[in-house]
């Protein structure tokens, strides 16, 4: 039986060894990052809901990113045409849906999800792509930290007083 090629990388959290059937190629690279084209994912913890999208060339690209179905069950996607050919998809199911999320430095309290460009991943073939979507077509991104009643805030409401806030 063959032995699974692996190779070691450097990356945000540390030295890993990857198995070359763990990377993702992203044809069109990623908004800001297009020349970067070879990505892997990464477990922060096993328990952690947050993976890290590590670039296979560099160390000090990881882009922190998370299933947005498991914070937002509604969260629709739009998939063009061509997007659904370069991903090579006979049904838009086929994919692992990922958005980017930010923390502030300093206010954990304010950890987002960014919906407005979500990374679609076809696993089987290993292919991912950001499919930015349409204006309007939901909010921009969401709090994790939840509104007083119980739902995700938008980026469209206000944040929470930070501790000690006087009104």
């Amino acid at each position: 039986m063959a032995r699974q090629q692996e190779i070691e990388i450097n990356t945000r959290l540390g030295r890993r060894r990857i198995s070359m059937d763990k990377v993702i190629h992203f044809p069109r690279g990623l908004a800001g990052f297009e020349d970067e084209h070879e990505f892997t994912l990464l477990q922060i913890r096993p328990e952690a809901p947050l993976l890290v999208l590590q670039s296979m060339q560099n160390p000090t690209l990881g882009l922190l990113v998370a299933d947005p179905y498991s914070f937002l069950p509604s969260y629709n996607v739009t998939v063009g045409d061509a997007e659904q050919k370069l991903l090579r998809l006979k049904n838009v199911r086929q994919v692992a849906v990922l958005v980017t999320v930010s923390i502030p430095p300093g206010q954990p309290e304010r950890t987002a999800l960014n919906l407005t460009g979500p990374i679609l991943v076809n696993h089987k073939l290993r292919i991912g792509l950001q499919v930015p979507q349409p204006e309007g077509s939901g909010p921009a991104r969401i709090y994790l930290q939840p509104g007083p009643d119980g739902n995700p805030r938008t980026v469209d409401e206000p944040d929470p007083p930070s501790p000690g806030a006087q009104e």
